[in-house]
């Protein structure tokens, strides 16, 4: 089984993961190096999955890494979670959270119903990417992750709070409080995850990452990566 690790060097983080005759994948850009006797193997996706990556920023090149080695990912100044997708568990991640994950992890696309996209400011046509278990996952993730379990209830969260959800929560926005008392709420429209399942919030932002972006309205990805 893959082995999948964080390390933290001068404020950044970066994903680490050794091989021992397996295979793994990530998102495409994501290399920073590998030794050992690994190969590198971008596979072309299906005529459907091209089509879909011309209406969204979710890649569907996710280069594979087969063999035996070690291979360390992109450092960012925001960080990573590393967590293990259940056997049947089916997450919905949002838009630019999946890094990396063994090779058994099934990978697809969806999208949230239209209007819900909508209304939450995601757009028309927002695919996100959906991860099946077994195996382990990193995401992108801007501070320390949570996990809450949602028993045939609600979870409302203001701003992009939450990194992903179980297939069994349905996906909503809805005004911070009722018309016309929402225009002088002082909170925006509300992210509304209803039903049965598990969310990944991330509350806080690391501090460097925070003060980066704070400073400059630069998003991290777009700078670290070119």
């Amino acid at each position: 089984m893959a082995k999948f690790a964080l390390r933290e060097v001068e404020g950044m983080r970066q994903v680490r993961i050794d091989i021992r005759d397996e295979a793994v994948r990530a998102r495409a850009g994501a290399l920073s190096n590998m030794s050992g006797r690994i190969t590198f193997t971008p596979r072309v996706p299906g005529a459907g999955d091209l089509f879909r990556a011309v209406f969204t920023r979710e890649a569907r090149v996710r280069p594979f890494y087969e063999g035996t080695g070690t291979i360390l990912l992109q450092p960012s100044l925001s960080g990573y979670h590393i967590f293990e997708a259940e056997a049947g568990d089916r997450w919905i991640l949002e838009p630019g959270v999946y890094w990396a994950s063994e090779a058994q992890v099934a990978l697809g696309l969806t999208r949230d119903p239209l209007f819900a996209s909508l209304w939450a400011g995601d757009g028309l046509l927002a695919w996100k990417t959906t991860i099946r278990g077994p195996g382990k996952v990193a995401v992108n993730a801007p501070g320390p992750v949570e996990t809450i379990d949602i028993r045939d209830g609600e979870f409302r969260a203001q701003g992009r709070l939450v990194l992903g959800r179980t297939e069994g929560l349905r996906f909503s926005s809805r005004r911070s409080a009722r018309f016309p008392r929402n225009f002088i709420s002082g909170q925006k429209r509300m992210r509304v995850y209803t039903g049965t399942g598990k969310v990944m919030v991330a509350w806080t932002p690391y501090w460097n990452h925070h003060m980066y972006t704070r400073m400059t309205g630069e998003d991290i990805e777009s700078t670290i990566f070119e």
